[in-house]
């Protein structure tokens, strides 16, 4: 998808390809900086609080983004043993990727809202601060999913009891499967469409 809009229009590659990838970049270095907050040093130890491209992105991942338009970076390593205190811990380093991301795009529209008035057309900056925002409300909504290993699942485990957390993340091994299935029948659409819709509301607050 992506690499043949870099062979037959370069330029529209770069203007979604760089925001797209950075877009996932900025959501991993959120959860590594928010464990380092809360006490876990493992991400920090293996080098993943940078902005370097190379230490996030996944070989697959990247692999798939380019071929398929769909693909993920390197998850971080993080160690909950070491999150203190661990409840509010664990909840804010799952919701910093997805914070991260609803940011962005807040600051890309705000930014598009006030710079239509100083470009005409098809301004290259307004077509890129639109696309990075909707790459970035797309991968929250998508994020905010209660499926394992989305960090949606792990924010709606640590709110059930005890019993019942340990029986959802045993089915974290399972996870990816679902997604797949669920995603390749359209389940998922209608909700993610709804997170979509929320995420825009309350940015609409704001700008």
């Amino acid at each position: 998808m992506l690499l043949r809009l870099l062979i037959t229009h370069p330029g529209v590659f770069f203007i979604i390809a760089v925001p797209l990838l950075y877009s996932l970049i900025m959501h991993e270095l959120a959860h590594a900086v928010c464990a380092y907050w809360f006490g876990d040093t493992t991400a920090k130890d293996r080098g993943r609080i940078t902005f370097n491209p190379l230490a996030h992105l996944d070989l697959l991942g990247t692999g798939l983004l380019l071929i398929a338009g769909f693909g993920w970076a390197k998850p971080v390593p993080i160690n909950y043993s070491r999150i203190k205190p661990r409840k509010p811990g664990i909840i804010c380093c799952s919701l910093a990727g997805v914070t991260t991301n609803f940011i962005i795009a807040l600051l890309c529209l705000f930014a598009y809202k006030y710079l239509r008035a100083y470009y005409t057309g098809n301004s290259i900056v307004l077509i890129a601060l639109g696309i990075t925002a909707e790459i970035n409300i797309v991968l929250a909504s998508f994020n905010l999913l209660p499926i394992p290993p989305l960090d949606g699942s792990r924010v709606l485990a640590e709110i059930l009891p005890r019993n019942v957390q340990y029986l959802f993340y045993s089915m974290e091994r399972f996870g990816i499967i679902i997604l797949i299935v669920l995603l390749n029948l359209n389940i998922l659409d209608p909700v993610i469409d709804f997170i979509r819709s929320m995420l825009l509301a309350i940015i609409g607050f704001f700008i």
